[in-house]
């Protein structure tokens, strides 16, 4: 009887103390979730955020600039860009004394290889053919939109418009010139003291007019003549 009732004591004793468990188990998980809940609802500021509420604002990026940013007029000088076609070569030498902002542009242009795979797109029989349309490009993006809304000032100047001249095109508008050029296969007398001539074809003016022979429709070529690659370097006299 006795080992009986110390059994029963034994059982009695284990019930409280795993209840006594069981309670204390509630009470630490619940603590743990309130501590959560209260750590969501009043986060502590961790020190990075601390940093970057008191930082100060990031600068702007600085453009980049082009080769022939800030050149002078002599450094532009016997400066010659040679323009690969499909059709072959056209060297153009450069006249920075008659045109020094237009003839800044198409170095840049040349130089950074936003005429790479342009085409010309505009061909006016024994007369001109126009180039540098960017949207022509097989690598068009939105930094060579970017390059087409910047604006270029008139520079007329007393250099005429005869046959191997490269010239600025521009619409009607005063200093709406952007990247569009032509060279002419003919004499353009009307366009003297309008339009901003930059240059003069050097070599390969036979490949100029082999382009502008090249059927076309509306002034527009049915296989438009592509620009594979355009370079700066030094005229060879």
């Amino acid at each position: 009887m006795r080992r009986k009732k110390f059994t029963t004591e034994t059982q009695r004793t284990r019930r409280k103390t795993t209840g006594f468990l069981s309670a204390l188990r509630v009470s630490v998980v619940s603590f743990l979730i309130f501590g959560a809940v209260t750590r969501a609802q009043n986060p502590t500021p961790t020190t990075g955020t601390l940093k970057k509420a008191n930082a100060r604002p990031a600068a702007a990026p600085t453009p980049k600039s082009d080769p022939f940013d800030g050149a002078s007029v002599e450094e532009m000088s016997g400066q010659c860009v040679t323009l690969e076609t499909e059709e072959g070569a056209i060297v153009i030498e450069m006249l920075p004394a008659k045109a020094p902002e237009t003839a800044r542009s198409f170095l840049n242009l040349a130089a950074t290889g936003v005429l790479d795979t342009t085409t010309f797109s505009r061909v006016v029989k024994g007369f001109v053919i126009q180039g540098g349309n960017l949207q022509t490009s097989e690598k068009w993006s939105a930094q060579l939109a970017e390059r087409m809304s910047h604006h270029l000032p008139d520079e007329p100047s007393d250099l005429r418009h005869v046959r191997g001249i490269v010239s600025m095109a521009r619409g009607d508008e005063p200093k709406s010139a952007t990247t569009h050029f032509f060279i002419l296969v003919g004499d353009g007398p009307h366009l003297d003291g309008k339009f901003s001539a930059f240059g003069r074809v050097a070599a390969g003016l036979e490949v100029a007019d082999a382009i502008n022979r090249a059927p076309a429709e509306a002034e527009k070529p049915l296989v438009p003549v592509r620009i594979n690659h355009a370079a700066v370097a030094q005229c060879q006299k």
